[in-house]
């Protein structure tokens, strides 16, 4: 008995055919795309430090903050450290750096914590990302368009040096600046207020930001 040979549907066929070679095509375009965007993400990195003080400078940094950077290495680089001159410095960079929010790449990138007191830099980027820092979208790809303020100067006046306690320590000589803020362009962040500098080892550190400017 002859077996009965089964029609094939070419239409079918062809159509399976087609749908099998959008989905590969789809799968293919979706991981080139990944691939793509996987080689665009951004990568900070490190481009000049002083060592025996922990700055590091990024390559994100802009062209005002380098500047500043610049002087400092070569303020610390002296035989004899200008003290004054050292506080001022970081009062300017922590300040230039912390407001500056277009060259940050998220939310937890958070600037100017290398120059606060180091027992507080945990609390600091905490209350910065719940804050300041709270509404930086993601630039991890190169894709925001989010308008953010970008720092071009910032002055500071020392007002006075006063004794301040932090915790269980006390810094007799702790400096109190002024300072006042100036953008690329307007977008109504913080413009003005005080900070606390003291005296940890060789190295001089925020302790307290306020957005009111202080009196002597």
């Amino acid at each position: 008995m002859k077996k009965k040979k089964r029609k094939v549907n070419v239409k079918r066929v062809a159509i399976l055919i087609i749908l099998l070679a959008l989905i590969i095509a789809g799968s293919i375009l979706t991981i080139s795309k990944l691939t793509h965007k996987e080689s665009n993400t951004k990568e900070i990195k490190e481009v000049a430090s002083i060592d025996a003080y922990g700055y590091t400078l990024k390559d994100t940094a802009t062209a005002y903050y380098k500047k500043l950077f610049k002087e400092l290495e070569k303020t610390l680089n002296e035989k004899e450290v200008d003290k004054d001159k050292y506080a001022e410095l970081v009062a300017q960079m922590f300040i230039a750096d912390f407001f500056n929010l277009d060259n940050k790449i998220s939310k937890n990138d958070v600037g100017g914590k290398e120059f606060v007191y180091s027992d507080y830099q945990s609390d600091f980027e905490k209350f910065a990302m719940d804050s300041m820092y709270k509404s930086v979208e993601s630039d991890v790809y190169g894709e925001r368009n989010q308008e953010l303020p970008e720092v071009t100067n910032v002055k500071v006046t020392k007002v006075k040096n006063e004794t301040y306690q932090y915790g269980e320590n006390t810094d007799e000589n702790a400096y109190v600046f002024n300072f006042s803020i100036e953008y690329k362009e307007d977008m109504d962040y913080q413009t003005e207020g005080s900070l606390i500098l003291i005296h940890n080892g060789n190295k001089i550190e925020v302790a307290s930001m306020s957005e009111k400017s202080a009196s002597e």
